[in-house]
């Protein structure tokens, strides 16, 4: 399985991230998962692509070029794609995936979120998608979405094609088991 994980190109100040980042980076290299990702050294990015690389795992990132000073690309990675823009890098993400996983992040992490949900929400995709809420970083915002259901503006189906749990158990179980996943 090949698990895109769209996350902060920032370290987080709450040390359940990096706790997280080292659990799951075993478990990734536990179970042969390859992580696609955005390609930077620094951040939530560089600590997941490092761990995994420590841990001999397949890492795959994705950098567009006026991108490759200011995140500094990963230096050891199994492979390194260079894009034209972030279009080119969102797209080749996708299309490199199997199932998004979406760690705590800024307002890229947000925007990524948003397109990859929006293009299940049209049918582009059937792929799962899945926010793990660490240390109840997204609270706000999964209250907002049913926020939106309850004011008409999301549609309680649409809202239900994004999955979120605290816990990577949950998350991996809802991968495991959904539809577009059987022969992976």
């Amino acid at each position: 399985m090949r698990i895109c994980i769209f996350c902060g190109a920032n370290s987080s100040l709450d040390p359940r991230v990096d706790e997280e980042v080292k659990f799951l980076m075993n478990f990734f290299a536990d179970h042969g998962v390859e992580l696609i990702y955005g390609g930077a050294g620094i951040g939530i990015m560089g600590s997941l692509a490092t761990e995994l690389i420590i841990k001999n795992g397949k890492v795959t990132g994705v950098i567009p070029q006026q991108l490759m000073k200011k995140e500094i690309a990963h230096g050891g990675l199994t492979q390194l794609h260079v894009v034209k823009d972030m279009h080119e890098r969102k797209k080749m993400m996708y299309d490199l995936s199997d199932a998004f996983l979406i760690f705590p992040g800024g307002f890229g992490t947000l925007d990524e979120l948003f397109e990859i949900l929006t293009w299940k929400q049209l049918g582009i995709h059937n792929k799962p998608i899945g926010i793990f809420n660490i240390g109840n970083y997204y609270d706000h915002l999964l209250k907002f979405l049913d926020h939106s259901v309850e004011k008409g503006l999301v549609r309680p189906q649409d809202r239900s094609l994004l999955f979120d749990s605290s816990e990577w158990s949950g998350i991996w179980d809802y991968f495991k088991n959904h539809p577009s996943l059987k022969e992976v």
